[in-house]
């Protein structure tokens, strides 16, 4: 039979739960061999550790195994290391063989994991892994969902055994596994039942708190680790240390190096100019009354414009109705068309290529002229706007067309950049795969503020051959070479 005991959960909540039944075995003298890798040595003789090396070994792997790869993946999950200390406090409460956490003078600063079986054989590792394997009842509770207190969310018996293994910041372990000869758990008195119990430090476990800061691993790694990164742990090469064996039983002092004085000349440091603020490109650009669509209209985002109040009665002229001529005002050409009044606002603009002439109207208090010769034309358009969540995709909003289609204005939430990049992928770098999110990818091309959110102008464009991921303002972006389907877009911040 097998059973395990909470981790220790702060403000006094202290959970039970028990796990499948064993197994007795009919040869007592094979079972008495099995437990006799825990029965303490006879009195008087030296014990080297009060768990097996193997067991220890076992034990840490399985620990930074399982931190290494928690779903959603975790941006600050430290690297665990084996404790001394912590071990002999495991070693003494595993002694008591007493079935509840403990001793609580120890509490107030330690997480704590039990289990108990008997019966069959099971290794250290099996009781990690059911530790674990509680992941199957909990749900994340991303920041967002974190005001200011992050929700509870186990929809098991418990989840602490978990969510003690994976606390990012729990950095510390030390396990002591002991056979009591008779046990009492939960009111039934166990004979040679192994007892297994870690001790964690800093503990973990806090009420309000998420255990870890979901993220692309190791990219909110403390300072102290120095960019170093195992495993999608964070790591400090002193951590790699050779096995210990049993005949490493001395301390062996390194010697002291002869003292020797070097004069190092003071370095002169030469004064560097302060950097540039990264350009923050618009896709929207400011025009006056009279600017004509062939002056203004040069590159690739001449699509969406923005026009001051006050050109009803401009004396710019318009050639045409519904296909204006491309040296027409574009603000009038809006105006006439009915998509703004005289206080202005934002129009979008689609090229349309020659048509053989243009026709005069007087529509709106515009008066347009008429031209009876092939020229370049456009279009004007009402900006419409709209709100997203953090999934929406370009390839979902407005695919990419020929002619070229026209984006709404979109408003994206707070706090996108928290999301898992398999709910919200981010693809490529400047110019993204219209499978990307919008607002996460707002957020890493900088065009947002993940706190606020904010408006944001999207274009959709041809496909790239390749998109090149980064890690830019706490997103990190992925890479996709030779994409089979789907296009791209570029994404611009709006003027406030």
């Amino acid at each position: 039979m097998s059973c395990v005991l909470n981790g220790i959960v702060p403000l006094g909540l202290v959970l039970l739960f028990c796990g499948a039944q064993g197994f007795f075995l009919p040869n007592v003298t094979h079972l008495e061999k099995l437990l006799s890798k825990y029965q303490q040595d006879r009195p008087h003789s030296r014990v080297r550790r009060a768990i097996p090396r193997v067991d220890k070994e076992e034990i840490l792997m399985l620990h930074n195994r399982l931190r290494g790869q928690v779903s959603p993946p975790a941006s600050n999950m430290e690297y665990m290391t084996w404790d001394e200390e912590l071990e002999k406090s495991a070693v003494a409460w595993a002694q008591e063989c007493i079935w509840e956490h403990g001793p609580n003078s120890l509490l107030v600063s330690i997480g704590q994991n039990l289990a108990v079986h008997w019966g069959r054989y099971r290794s250290p590792g099996f009781h990690v892994q059911s530790w674990y394997d509680e992941v199957k009842d909990y749900t994340y509770p991303y920041p967002h969902e974190c005001n200011p207190w992050c929700p509870e969310r186990c929809s098991g018996t418990m989840c602490t055994h978990y969510t003690q293994i994976v606390w990012a910041t729990t950095t510390k372990i030390g396990c002591a596994v002991n056979t009591c000869q008779r046990m009492n758990v939960w009111g039934d008195v166990w004979e040679n039942a192994v007892y297994l119990v870690c001790n964690y430090s800093p503990k973990g476990n806090w009420i309000g708190e998420a255990p870890y800061r979901a993220g692309r691993p190791c990219s909110e790694c403390p300072p102290r680790y120095g960019g170093s990164c195992r495993n999608n742990l964070c790591y400090r090469e002193t951590y790699d240390q050779k096995p210990e064996t049993d005949e490493m039983n001395e301390v062996e002092m390194a010697p002291i190096p002869e003292e020797k004085h070097i004069w190092v000349h003071s370095r002169v440091i030469r004064p560097t100019k302060p950097k540039k603020a990264p350009a923050v490109n618009y896709m929207t650009q400011v025009i006056g009354c009279d600017t004509k669509m062939k002056d203004k209209c040069k590159g690739s985002t001449c699509n969406r414009y923005q026009c001051p109040a006050g050109c009803l009665h401009n004396r710019a002229k318009i050639f045409g109705t519904l296909f204006y001529e491309s040296v027409s005002s574009i603000c009038r050409a809006a105006i006439h068309y009915g998509v703004l009044d005289d206080k202005g606002g934002l129009v979008d603009v689609t090229r349309n290529g020659k048509v053989p002439f243009f026709v005069k109207s007087e529509r709106n208090g515009v008066q347009s002229l008429s031209k009876y010769k092939s020229s370049s034309s456009f279009t004007v358009s009402k900006v419409k706007e709209q709100d997203l969540d953090c999934y929406t995709t370009v390839a979902q909003l407005c695919p990419y067309e020929r002619p070229g289609t026209h984006c709404p204005r979109v408003h994206c939430p707070a706090h996108c950049k928290d999301e898992p990049s398999y709910w919200a992928p981010v693809l490529g770098t400047n110019i993204y795969a219209d499978s990307s999110s919008i607002c996460r990818t707002a957020v890493h091309a900088g065009v947002i503020r993940n706190k606020s959110g904010g408006y944001v102008d999207v274009m959709p464009v041809d496909k790239k051959e390749i998109y090149v991921g980064s890690l830019r303002n706490g997103v990190q972006s992925e890479s996709l070479r030779t994409p089979r389907d789907g296009k791209a877009f570029r994404i611009f911040a709006v003027r406030q």
